[in-house]
């Protein structure tokens, strides 16, 4: 397997996304997964959020990327594709950024669903639109090669059953899972059931534990973890993600573990690619 981490741990250190691709090479990470920026920001423009926008030239961006040796493993397009504005927002945002990743390198490109109930919409007119909306999306990843994920972070995505009708909204190798250990957790579901029910088309997987204190508070309160404050390996997700690990080898996944934690400015990250680290060669996981 391999290992990456998303950018967002560098978000309150206020990293540009160089200086995470110059943390990633100082800790011999190569995989890198940055949320897109759909057009200019203050704080990205003056160096102080570590994400890349659909602005900056993909090819050139990851010759940048090289240089440290480093690639993308997924970018973020999670704009919640189940709301009202799903269609007018999150369509185009995706479909832009799938021609982006592909000049980038890179492979995947997540996408999910809103965190509650969309207002003004029931269920299933909400999974009406979704699958009209993903039809197109997976016509346009099916001519870039681009596998698109859906995360495990919302209303619809972490109930098994909505999650499997997305998963089946077009037959196609290009539409896959984003399992999430902390999502699954915390939204009150049982990761290890989760993730061997849809083993079968996970093809990226977050890595995030959960505190026991933010357990207490929001087990099964809320679906998804903005950003954990938890090293990967401390709360009380970390034997859940072990068995996840697990099943994922028995598999044969061979993807990228991205790493979700607050990173302090680096000890947290580091500590939880310590304990990541130790478990694959526990398991006897080889890192790629």
């Amino acid at each position: 397997m391999k290992i990456g981490f998303h950018t967002d741990a560098f978000n309150s250190a206020a990293f540009s996304f160089e200086k995470a691709l110059a943390w990633a090479q100082a800790n011999d990470v190569h995989y890198i997964e940055p949320g897109l920026i759909d057009g200019v920001a203050w704080i990205h423009g003056l160096g102080y959020f570590p994400h890349v926008a659909l602005y900056e030239d993909p090819v050139m961006l990851r010759r940048k990327m090289e240089g440290y040796g480093v690639r993308f493993s997924q970018v973020d397009a999670a704009y919640p594709m189940s709301g009202k504005d799903g269609p007018s927002r999150g369509l185009p945002y995706v479909l832009k950024s799938i021609p982006w990743a592909h000049h980038a390198g890179c492979t995947h490109v997540a996408t999910t669903d809103g965190m509650a109930k969309p207002e003004g919409l029931t269920d299933d007119e909400a999974m009406d639109h979704m699958k009209r909306s993903y039809e197109q999306i997976i016509e346009v990843a099916t001519a870039y090669d681009v596998t698109v994920t859906i995360e495990v972070h919302g209303y619809f995505t972490t109930d098994p059953e909505r999650v499997e009708q997305m998963l089946a909204f077009v037959d196609s190798p290009h539409l896959c899972m984003n399992f999430d250990s902390g999502n699954t957790f915390i939204a009150g579901r049982d990761p290890v059931a989760f993730c061997q029910r849809f083993i079968d088309k996970i093809s990226h997987v977050h890595v995030k534990d959960v505190s026991a204190s933010m357990a207490e508070a929001m087990r099964g309160k809320d679906t998804g973890i903005a950003i954990s404050h938890c090293a990967i390996g401390d709360g009380v997700n970390a034997e859940n993600i072990k068995t996840c690990l697990t099943l994922l080898r028995d598999h044969g996944f061979d993807g990228v573990l991205s790493l979700e934690c607050e990173g302090q400015g680096g000890p947290l990250i580091e500590k939880s690619l310590a304990w990541v680290r130790a478990t694959l060669a526990e398991l006897g996981i080889a890192e790629d």
